[in-house]
């Protein structure tokens, strides 16, 4: 990790832009003082009291997100891949999000757990449930490192101070409005953050376009540059999955990225599940990330489209890949503004990526201190104590991770393109998960001991999958060996857990109302007043818009 400024992402601030951060930093602040009168006890703190509507839920879902490594991220992908990113959203995001809440979401919410390892833990037992608890937690302080170490780069970018002061710096700012207002200070500054990142994208997309020529500039400077004419297409993608054989690379895509992958984080990580069970009612939950897959989809023309405008117009990218040396993509969106914003934009700019990293950091933290205090502190270290005992220990797990996290950033500035690392961690750790979880869900015989061997099993075949791309066993690299190993871990997951479940007891039908689907009545999974909704509020109709849009989508920019 560098320990100094990096001055080639030095941004020429001015008071103006200073002004818009710090007023910024204050607002976030306030709201997590103002939202810590709400917390009263560790279900205030942890799932903001079960009162939360809709249409905030909803935001949130989608701006817990719309963090770091989705607009770092996912910009560096734009300027390395160019159009085949669009896959992530359209194929790899908003199906899943539909089906956790029209599938999924009465399951969660009904069953009235607290998060998604309780709900491993009544369908599997405790050995599942450890298992899960364990390998979430970890992942969490994981992913907030990246989030915490881009949030250290925008303020070595601004202040021009040491990486390992704006790491303290940063941390410090997410960690007061977390520990002092617990998920609904998260939830209310996503809402917040939200809309402060669309000011600071939309703005930067515009005049990046305008700076190469329009939208036909770009596809001549894109066609002109190397490998421009697969940048434009979305089809095959070889270039994004790293597999060279056309028809392989659309099944890398589709099962790999588009199932697996994208049903496993949406459907299972609790990161966004707890922002749906804060909901006031089972339709508001469900509504939560059908909402959310509205501006999900429209996202990719303020994140990926800077990052092709980046490849292309920014020199250093642009020479860097015309002489055919390595180039670090995760600098795509910086430099961008660097370069095109003035002062003021700038300034909504900083605060907007400032905003993004934050989210993704507080979203991290707040989900890593429910799993902590009640799936691990609680069941297995100190159970039965005072409702006050827990939510002392959500505070200081939330101070913990917080920490952890500043250490695991080293870790992500180790990569040049971070979504590389995201696709690693989620094949260990959501791939094998949603095997599990889908699975139990819509088979009955699957058993207990099933569910925690299948974990295991199916984390194993990820981690064998990437062994073998790091030693160049298997020709595949990058985002397409997670591709693979995503695959891999579900295939194993599920083999592993029939094979299991055929020679071990599985738990009575009776233990199953709630937690499978066919032992779940029809009454349980639904909303008794749904029938009364408007059509803009009902979580089904809303379903069915969306899908029809992502479809439309997908044919125009194929």
């Amino acid at each position: 990790m560098v320990l100094a400024a990096d001055d080639t992402l030095r941004l020429d601030a001015s008071a103006v832009d200073y002004g818009l951060v710090l007023a910024y930093f204050a607002v976030v602040l306030l709201i997590g003082f103002a939202a810590r009168r709400r917390v009263s006890d560790s279900l205030d703190f942890f799932l903001s009291g079960r009162s939360l509507p809709a249409w905030v839920t909803g935001l949130a879902f989608i701006s817990a997100n719309l963090g770091a490594v989705e607009i770092i991220g996912m910009s560096a992908n734009g300027a390395q891949f160019g159009m085949a990113t669009f896959h992530y959203f359209w194929i790899g995001a908003v199906p899943a999000m539909l089906f956790l809440g029209v599938v999924m979401m009465p399951f969660y919410y009904g069953s009235k757990v607290r998060s998604v390892p309780e709900f491993m833990r009544r369908r599997f037992g405790t050995g599942a449930h450890l298992v899960n608890a364990l390998s979430f937690a970890l992942a969490q302080v994981l992913i907030a490192g990246i989030n915490l170490y881009l949030l250290a780069t925008i303020v070595n970018a601004l202040l021009g101070w040491p990486l390992w002061i704006s790491l303290i710096l940063a941390a410090a700012i997410v960690l007061t409005y977390i520990t002092l207002g617990g998920l609904s200070a998260a939830i209310y500054n996503e809402v917040l953050q939200f809309f402060v990142i669309i000011a600071a994208l939309l703005p930067l997309t515009l005049i990046g376009l305008h700076r190469v020529g329009g939208v036909s500039g770009l596809i001549d400077k894109v066609t002109a540059s190397p490998g421009g004419d697969e940048q434009l297409q979305s089809w095959p993608g070889t270039g994004l999955s790293a597999i060279g054989n056309p028809v392989l690379s659309v099944i890398g895509i589709v099962f790999g990225l588009g199932f697996v992958l994208s049903f496993g984080y949406w459907t299972t990580n609790f990161v966004e599940v707890q922002r749906a069970m804060a909901t006031k009612s089972l339709s508001a939950a469900r509504s939560t990330p059908v909402i959310g897959s509205f501006p999900k989809m429209f996202i990719p023309f303020i994140v990926i489209v800077p990052g092709m405008i980046a490849a292309v117009l920014v020199s250093s990218i642009r020479d860097a890949k015309a002489a055919g040396e390595t180039v670090d993509y995760n600098n795509s969106i910086l430099l961008l503004i660097r370069d095109v914003l003035p002062n003021g934009l700038l300034g909504v700019a900083i605060a907007g990526l400032l905003a993004a990293f934050m989210a993704g950091m507080a979203a991290n933290i707040s989900a890593f201190n429910t799993v902590f205090s009640y799936d691990l502190w609680q069941q297995y270290v100190k159970k039965d104590r005072p409702d006050g005992y827990y939510l002392k220990v959500g505070r200081l797990a939330t101070v913990g991770a917080t920490v952890v996290a500043i250490f695991t950033a080293l870790i992500a500035s180790q990569y040049t393109n971070l979504m590389d690392y995201l696709q690693t961690l989620f094949g260990f750790f959501n791939a094998p998960l949603f095997a599990t979880f889908i699975l139990g869900m819509f088979w009955k015989r699957m058993t207990p001991t099933a569910g925690w061997t299948g974990l295991v099993s199916g984390t194993a075949a990820a981690v064998f999958v990437y062994v073998l791309s790091k030693t160049g066993t298997i020709g595949i690299t990058g985002q397409g060996a997670s591709f693979v190993a995503a695959g891999a871990a579900f295939v194993v997951d599920i083999a592993v857990s029939v094979v299991v479940s055929m020679v071990t007891t599985p738990k009575p039908v009776a233990e199953l109302a709630g937690l499978v689907y066919s032992e779940t009545p029809k009454e349980q999974r639904t909303d008794p007043d749904a029938h009364l909704l408007s059509w803009y509020r009902s979580p089904t109709k809303l379903a069915g818009l969306s899908l029809v849009l992502v479809v439309i989508l997908n044919v125009i920019f194929r």
